[in-house]
């Protein structure tokens, strides 16, 4: 699953970070820095806010994704889409036989993604300085009037992490396998499958924005194209970003793109890679599909120009 040896030393002469730790529990798989955290995979499963409705508790999710400085740059379970769970994927929009199970929208109670297992633990080595897990992942169906629970893809989640010239860099590697006897459908649709991505609760259209490969912003860049897509805005410890390299050899690549607006949700910051968003595709029993981002944190906002170095580094072309 492996995609890229991860090499983000921009700078000749500049030495890598301090060792990453990862360390697991009943509960979570962490990622740190000596003290400071760099992101949290959560197996067992996260309670909404009190109040909210218990069909959005899940686990098999990243949150908080941070900042080199340790500051979370995610946010889950906002008020306005309980759903959102920080650094997540899942399919929307689907046919399985005669369901349309929706594995991202919890409320109709059709599907859902939940953490199975731990498949592996990666500690580092003199070969790949980067630590991570390897974790099962189920996308289950309730299908029929019964809701009969119906496991349709297994999926290999890989998630890796180095922190090297001061960023912190995460691959982020998705394998998922039709174990059902039946196809996938998947229709043309505006979002959902690919990576998605929440930030913080205060990220608002007044200290935040995109940048896509293509220069555009909040206000032209959904629905677009991109080999890459950067968000930043403001934390207790200063600015940070996220870029989200997509792998050159992914489906539809470039890919398009969900960004919100600044009239929605007063310009909060979700962010999802879409496959499906013009062309529909289809997983038959047996088949497989892979899906591969590359992440890199800062502590400060990157230039478009430095964007583009990182994305043509992990595509293998510098």
């Amino acid at each position: 699953m492996r995609m890229l040896v991860l090499l983000f030393v921009l700078t000749a002469g500049v030495a890598p970070g301090a060792d990453l730790q990862v360390a697991e529990t009943a509960a979570a798989i962490t990622i740190t820095r000596g003290t400071i955290p760099v992101l949290t995979y959560h197996k067992a499963e996260v309670d909404p806010p009190e109040g909210v409705d218990p069909v959005f508790r899940r686990s098999g999710f990243i949150h908080p994704l941070c900042a080199p400085s340790g500051a979370p740059v995610t946010g889950i379970h906002p008020k306005d889409h309980a759903h959102h769970l920080g650094l997540w994927h899942a399919w929307v929009k689907t046919g399985h036989g005669k369901d349309k199970p929706d594995f991202w929208n919890l409320r109709a109670k059709t599907g859902r993604v939940r953490h199975a297992r731990t498949v592996s633990i990666l500690d580092s080595t003199t070969e790949d300085p980067a630590v991570g897990f390897v974790v099962e992942q189920e996308h289950v169906a309730y299908k029929g009037d019964d809701r009969k629970e119906t496991v349709v893809l297994r999926e290999l989640l890989e998630v890796k992490a180095e922190h090297d010239d001061g960023q912190n860099v995460v691959s982020y590697v998705i394998e998922q396998e039709n174990v059902s006897g039946e196809t996938l459908r998947l229709p043309a649709y505006r979002y959902g499958g690919g990576l998605a991505f929440r930030g913080p609760h205060d990220w608002d259209r007044t200290n935040s924005d995109y940048l896509t490969s293509e220069g555009l912003d909040r206000a032209n860049s959904h629905a677009t194209r991109a080999k890459w897509v950067m968000m930043h805005g403001p934390t207790a410890k200063g600015v940070a970003a996220v870029a989200v390299l997509i792998a050159a050899g992914n489906r539809d690549f470039p890919n398009r793109i969900r960004t919100w607006p600044a009239k929605t949700n007063n310009g909060a910051v979700f962010f999802n890679v879409v496959p499906t968003q013009e062309h529909a595709w289809e997983i038959k029993p047996g088949e497989k599909a892979v899906m591969a981002y590359l992440l890199v944190v800062t502590d400060r906002k990157p230039a478009a120009g430095e964007v583009d170095a990182w994305w043509e580094a992990y595509a293998g072309k510098k």
